[in-house]
């Protein structure tokens, strides 16, 4: 996999060549003029690599794509995120697996724009997809609803083709995923068992940073327990505090550094159920 990008692979090459002609003509009488223009350079190149690291998240990268062959348009319902029927419905169903990306289960949720790069089928646009499991195929990155691994095409006819092929060359870059009118929403999984084993995920997170740590509080008194993620975007404790609760989520970006905690409007009722979703107020886009 690489990076598309001229100046980052190229002008350091681009740069040194002349130093070298300079420095092989006037070495014998010019050599403290050499090493102050050696660290001229240095200082330029260690520029060039802080810019181009600032906007490498316009990048594309090259990679390789297949699709669930045995599902239907939409993603899977027993996705490794812990989704359920909201990870086959999610973005009108153009959801992925990931392999690397998956990292974990950090990358659930996350948002990339995968095109194909055959011009004959493909198109520029290509489709937006949201990560909800687990998987790999040979040399993939995604492995891509039927509905999305087709929508990288640009007719109805070219997207048979392109699933025909089955594995296709692509190239995809992180994305700003968008809900629009919605907040992020805990989903309490159905597997709780109130009071005492609670287990939610976090839906309809915008924005391209990630949900690396979350605290769970009590309202009353803000005493706080950091939780444990279960599997995938699955957060769980065995020990839930009473009362009604209010969480605290870190969400990390990790091409700017920035961490940032924040703690939803609305609290989770001290009497929730399993199933049950609820309305966080907040909602980020970054």
């Amino acid at each position: 996999m690489k990076h598309t990008n001229f100046m980052h692979n190229q002008l350091p090459t681009l740069l040194i060549l002349p130093l070298l002609s300079f420095y092989s003509i006037h070495k014998s009488s010019m050599a403290p003029s050499f090493r102050c223009v050696l660290v001229l350079f240095v200082s330029i190149l260690s520029a060039l690599n802080v810019a181009t690291a600032a906007t490498c998240s316009d990048c594309f990268i090259h990679s390789r794509a297949a699709y669930y062959p045995n599902s239907d348009e939409k993603g899977t319902e027993s996705g490794a995120c812990g989704y359920g029927t909201f990870g086959a419905t999610i973005n009108g169903g153009d959801v992925s697996a990931a392999s690397d990306l998956y990292r974990d289960g950090v990358g659930c949720g996350a948002c990339y724009q995968v095109r194909c790069s055959d011009s004959t089928y493909c198109s520029e646009k290509g489709v937006n997809v949201v990560i909800t499991d687990q998987g790999s195929g040979p040399s993939t990155d995604f492995i891509l609803s039927r509905r999305a691994f087709g929508r990288m095409a640009q007719t109805t006819d070219a997207a048979a083709s392109l699933l025909n092929l089955g594995v296709v060359d692509i190239e995809y870059r992180r994305v700003s995923c968008s809900y629009p009118s919605k907040n992020i929403t805990v989903k309490i999984d159905e597997n709780s068992n109130y009071p005492h084993y609670l287990a939610f995920s976090l839906w309809y997170q915008q924005g391209n940073s990630d949900i690396t740590a979350v605290q769970l509080c009590e309202t009353k008194n803000l005493s706080c327990k950091l939780l444990s993620r279960s599997y995938g975007a699955v957060w769980t404790t065995t020990s839930a505090p009473s009362g009604s609760l209010s969480l605290r989520m870190l969400f990390s970006n990790d091409v700017t550094g920035d961490e940032t905690w924040v703690v939803p409007v609305n609290n989770i009722p001290e009497n929730w159920k399993a199933g049950d979703t609820y309305d966080t107020g907040v909602q980020v886009n970054n």
